[in-house]
């Protein structure tokens, strides 16, 4: 029985490994300065919601929690950060025809934009 459970922490140890070094070698091959700015929301990530995993999704670097991914971000002409539909996020008391926000772009990240993305990645990862 400890055999087994000792194999599964293995098992997520290097699953985890894995999947932060493909998410790493996706943000070194964004262009500058989205390079570094998807540097600064890796960290970013990790350290609003320890729980996520990093894991490329579709493509991308993303972050999941207990296996689906709940957030992810790219580069096109701006850098884009978004969540998928398992992020928690409900919505605010109000209309039922309100609307949510689940992506964001910017071309700049600030102190300002970086504390927004903190709580919107320590709610959806709650």
């Amino acid at each position: 029985m400890a055999e087994k459970e000792g194999a599964k922490k293995v098992t997520k140890a290097t699953k985890k490994a894995d999947g932060e070094a493909a998410v790493l070698a996706k943000i070194a091959a964004m262009p500058a300065p989205y390079r570094a700015m998807g540097e600064r929301l890796h960290a970013l990530i990790l350290r609003s919601a320890p729980v996520l995993q990093p894991t490329v999704w579709y493509g991308m670097p993303g972050y999941a929690k207990d296996g689906p991914c709940v957030c992810f971000f790219r580069v096109d002409k701006y850098m884009t950060f978004g969540l998928t539909e398992k992020a928690n996020f409900a919505l605010e008391e109000g209309p039922p025809h309100q609307l949510m926000g689940s992506a964001w772009y910017f071309n700049v990240l600030d102190d300002a934009t970086e504390a927004m993305l903190s709580a919107i990645v320590r709610k959806a990862a709650s």
